[in-house]
């Protein structure tokens, strides 16, 4: 599989490209302020995105929604829980000081089906806790995991819709079934893996202590 990752400021948030290498079909996720980036590395390995799949719609991950549909023509996926962050994308960045682009409206909600892109597929699990909607989206032995678990760390939950129980269950129940072997591709910082995580992320230890 083609994979490429981007990110640049204010937040530094990653957005990826995943392509098949035989059809050069590819899923663009999280599109934010990278998003030409993302467009470019497309366009580098001749790849036509056929979706744009949010792993969930705080701000940093739907920035780059609209541009990404209109060079794309692909549609946006997202888990419908969070919708309401996502028709409030304008609000969301107001608090940050910045003037944001209202993203277009959401063309598919995300269901047990599979999305098929060339040789591979991308299976959908509903991973709430950082935010209501929140979704690790699998490829393979890929976990493109949004705010949900980074290396070392886990994802906020002071926001509005989050709560660490429930996060926590999201990691534990739903992203370590998955297998140690798993990559894990965090929304910010750098990559890890579900064995790694397991034995070690302060956050897991400390939950799995009580």
């Amino acid at each position: 599989m083609i994979l490429e990752v981007r990110a640049v400021a204010p937040f530094y948030k990653n957005g990826f490209v995943a392509g098949c290498e035989r059809t050069r079909q590819a899923v663009m996720i999280d599109p934010g302020d990278e998003v030409e980036a993302l467009v470019a590395a497309a366009r580098a390995h001749a790849l036509q995105v056929k979706y744009i799949l949010l792993t969930h719609a705080h701000i940093d991950h739907i920035t780059g929604v609209a541009l990404a549909k209109e060079t794309c023509h692909a549609p946006v996926y997202l888990h419908k829980d969070d919708v309401p962050l996502y028709d409030h994308a304008v609000v969301q960045g107001q608090m940050f000081g910045l003037e944001v682009r209202q993203p277009p409206g959401i063309d598919v909600f995300y269901d047990a089906t599979p999305i098929t892109f060339g040789d591979h597929e991308v299976r959908v699990h509903h991973t709430p806790g950082h935010c209501p909607g929140g979704v690790c989206l699998q490829i393979g032995t890929h976990l493109f995991v949004g705010d949900t678990l980074f290396a070392g760390s886990i994802g906020r939950t002071d926001l509005p819709g989050g709560n660490h129980d429930v996060l926590m269950r999201s990691i534990t129940e739903v992203l370590f079934a998955l297998g140690d072997e798993a990559t894990v591709h965090p929304g910010h910082g750098p990559d890890t893996t579900i064995g790694r995580e397991r034995q070690t992320n302060p956050f897991v230890l400390e939950y799995r202590s009580r």
